[in-house]
């Protein structure tokens, strides 16, 4: 398990965590199109969050067993959120609510640092990411997130690392292959 931070010890330690929930393969957090300001831990499986333009499916985030995940756009606007967030094996979550979440940070104002060092990470995460989309060569698009994220290979199914890398199912394995 990765090193927690303070913040989610005491969230466990304390048992503030408002309820669990385990999802079947294929199976929804309820937010596309609904305000949901939920913060999620995944106790164990995977998740990705996704878009759809059109037709199309774009995979933005996967979210692995001990990361905290939410539908950011909502959380932060409290508005409807764009995204799909689904699990790719079974998986068990537990639940906070951002009003509890905010109650907690009120409380334990030590614990503000922590969260804002979280969404720093995060918000490199999706800069690193961006550079990723940027890159023209499948090849190189492939191999750093190989290096940034190993992971990634050994949890989620080729087709929607394709669709994050945006590439088909097809290119990506003949790089893997080569």
């Amino acid at each position: 398990m990765p090193e927690e931070n303070n913040l989610l010890q005491y969230i466990h330690s304390n048992a503030l965590w408002e309820n669990e929930l385990t999802l079947k393969r294929g199976d929804y957090i309820d937010c596309f199109d609904k305000t949901n300001t939920n913060i999620y831990f995944i106790s164990e499986g995977c998740l990705r969050i996704y878009w759809v333009n059109g037709e199309e499916e774009h995979t933005i985030r996967f979210g692995y067993t001990h990361n905290i995940i939410a539908a950011l756009d909502s959380f932060i606007l409290n508005s409807p959120s764009d995204f799909h967030i689904q699990a790719l094996r079974k998986t068990q979550i537990k639940i906070l609510s951002k009003s509890k979440f905010e109650e907690l940070l009120c409380q334990h104002p030590q614990f503000k640092e922590e969260w804002i060092l979280m969404l720093q990470d995060l918000i490199i995460q999706q800069l690193e990411r961006e550079k990723d989309l940027l890159i023209s060569s499948p090849t190189e698009r492939y191999k750093r997130v190989l290096q940034r994220s190993p992971q990634l290979f050994q949890e989620v199914s080729n087709k929607y690392i394709a669709d994050y890398l945006r590439m088909t199912p097809e290119t990506l394995s003949r790089i893997m292959n080569s």
